[in-house]
């Protein structure tokens, strides 16, 4: 199995997964402020728990919206596992045409998620990914990454509503069982996630009026198990979909990136 490391705004998402299966996944909070030693500790306390060690894993890939951590993390995971680790990057093989105005600036998680979703799914497919912000993204019949949409996520939405309102402070995103809220804590988790899940519904229709036919709808992320159950369209939750994005792009590039890394530590004895 190979080593997924997925790091987001607010958790990083860390996963043992091959051709057969997940073997383990597990989520520790994203601390921009944290050393290569911190966050190898993490990842070698999550092999620990589930009982894995460094010679059960035979490479390791990150992905990362955060970029002042990507380099950390790389180190941490090369520490622990002692061998070159692939971050996914402009210049990768994925088997997605990007058709946007400046593909390279897609996000490596958007990429991630799109080749997860033409490898195991229909397509076209609308992928949404519920985290610190929502993410959309819109995959044709050809296979083509033709575009998206970004908005704010539940919690920057609750956090913004409670940031100046004492009173309305410590709600926790669950839903209160109704529609109509009958307390103000009740008024607001209904607000915020079903809002969320008629946008979910809203954008859906959206879409598919744009693209003229139906799609595949995919959901993954922290929070979209939470939004799920209110929305009225049919969509399949996938909690591992980037990790199988990541394991596709790892095989697609590990025999370039195996001799490449070759190749550099040849030039480094040399030098």
């Amino acid at each position: 199995m190979i080593l997924a490391i997925d790091i987001g705004n607010t958790n990083i998402v860390i996963g043992g997964i091959d051709e057969k299966k997940t073997y383990f996944i597990e989520r520790v909070s994203t601390v921009r402020t944290k050393t290569e030693l911190e966050y190898a500790i993490d990842i070698k306390n999550v092999l620990d728990i589930y009982g894995y060690s460094v010679e059960d894993i035979s490479g390791g890939i990150v992905c990362s919206v955060v970029p002042q951590i990507t380099n950390i993390m790389r180190v941490a995971a090369e520490k622990i596992l002692r061998r070159d680790i692939m971050v996914v990057k402009s210049g990768l093989k994925t088997g997605l045409n990007i058709l946007m105005d400046f593909p390279n600036q897609l996000g490596s998680d958007l990429v991630a998620a799109s080749v997860a979703g033409i490898t195991h799914y229909q397509v076209p497919l609308i992928i949404f990914d519920l985290g610190t912000a929502t993410t959309v993204c819109v995959v044709d019949d050809k296979k083509n990454y033709i575009g998206g949409m970004i908005y704010p996520g539940l919690r920057v939405s609750l956090d913004a509503l409670t940031e100046n309102a004492a009173q309305l402070q410590g709600v926790a995103l669950e839903s209160p069982g109704r529609v109509i809220g009958k307390n103000t804590i009740d008024c607001m988790k209904s607000g915020i996630l079903n809002s969320n899940a008629a946008a979910i519904d809203g954008i859906i229709d959206r879409i598919e009026e744009e693209l003229g036919q139906k799609a595949t709808v995919l959901a993954t992320g922290g929070l979209a198990k939470t939004v799920l159950p209110l929305c009225r369209r049919e969509i399949i939750l996938d909690e591992e979909l980037l990790l199988k994005g990541m394991l596709t792009i790892y095989q697609k590039n590990h025999a370039a990136f195996a001799a490449s890394a070759e190749t550099g530590k040849g030039a480094d004895s040399c030098g």
